[in-house]
């Protein structure tokens, strides 16, 4: 099968990815063989590619918001059957046993695995999960619109959720992405005012189309004070900017796996008045499940960038230069 796999990590304008002919995997006891129909293109695959999240292993296939059909399934695989159109995101594996696993919180277990980062993902024609982590799709979602619900929705669903914006609240977008444009999607179907800060005009231009409230650039505050906030863009720098702009009793979300340092912050302008900022680590397999149910009764709709599978280096240089329209998609032919 062909595959791009991250050779040496390293600047997207380097070619970290190399396109490779490789043995088609075979599926394990409890796990589903999955040909590839389309595959997101993560900010995550960028940060893997980068360097900025070392591989942890060598040449391992990114990608990890899988949508295919099943192909194959391993000794005691029953939940899905051969032709189920199924999808594979980024939690593939959690012990069940540690402290965090028992308590309901999946996504903090000490002995994770992730897809594209410790497994081969879907930056392939086939791919390996185990079924217990695989999702079952709606069927009103195509291939390419299902693939970026896959990470980008479901964090972008618990980020919001952390974020604790109350009921017709104010909520502040810091980048406006994949991830980003699916969770102003659901803030406003729930009665949110949304505004978005945004350095790509694109990106702002999208967020209006979609009902944001305001979409300004960096460096220039909301016109109202927010309830509660969402980072997305991977600079610390945004942090204390996001914070300025919380009233009282606020919560800041940082969603993303990788963020530049944060500058210094002064207690007075950025966390006096009971305002509070928390991290987003992941996600449980019951965000993925509320979130897929809630994306297909809103509908939630993803906008997209389509790449053909051979295109898989360029999407991610277009990722970094912020020509991305919503979401990326790798279109596997058939």
């Amino acid at each position: 099968m062909r595959a791009w796999i991250v050779g040496r990590p390293g600047p997207v304008s380097s070619g970290p990815l190399r396109l490779v002919e490789r043995e088609p995997p075979r599926p394990g006891p409890g796990e589903v063989l999955v040909r590839v129909r389309a595959c997101g293109v993560c900010r995550t695959d960028l940060h893997l590619a980068e360097g900025d999240l070392a591989p942890r292993r060598p040449g391992v296939v990114p990608g990890h918001e899988v949508v295919g059909v099943v192909e194959g399934r391993g000794h005691g695989a029953t939940r899905f059957t051969v032709g189920d159109r199924i999808g594979v995101a980024w939690l593939r594996h959690a012990c069940g046993v540690c402290r965090f696993c028992l308590r309901g919180d999946e996504n903090l277990c000490v002995a994770p695995r992730f897809t594209g980062w410790d497994a081969d993902g879907g930056y392939a024609e086939l791919a390996v999960v185990d079924e217990a982590f695989a999702y079952a799709l709606p069927e009103r979602f195509a291939d390419e619109e299902a693939a970026p619900l896959l990470c980008a929705g479901i964090i972008g669903y618990r980020a919001l959720r952390r974020a604790r914006l109350p009921p017709g609240g104010r909520l502040g977008i810091y980048g406006f992405g994949a991830s980003a444009h699916l969770a102003a999607q659901v803030a406003l179907h729930e009665g949110a005012e949304v505004h978005v800060v945004s350095r790509s005009e694109r990106a702002r231009r999208l967020a209006l189309e979609l009902g944001a409230a305001s979409a300004g650039a960096p460096g220039r505050p909301p016109p109202r004070r927010l309830d509660a906030a969402v980072t997305f863009a991977p600079a610390g720098e945004v942090v204390p900017e996001a914070l300025a702009a919380l009233d009282r009793g606020g919560t800041l979300a940082i969603a993303g796996i990788h963020l530049t340092d944060v500058p210094a912050l002064s207690y007075a302008e950025h966390l006096f008045g009971e305002r509070a900022v928390c991290s987003v680590t992941a996600n449980t397999r019951r965000d993925g499940r509320e979130f897929l149910e809630l994306a297909a009764r809103l509908p939630v709709r993803a906008t997209t960038t389509p790449f053909e599978f051979d295109e898989a280096d360029a999407a991610l240089r277009a990722l970094a230069d912020g020509r991305m329209r919503g979401a990326g998609v790798l279109r596997m032919p058939r």
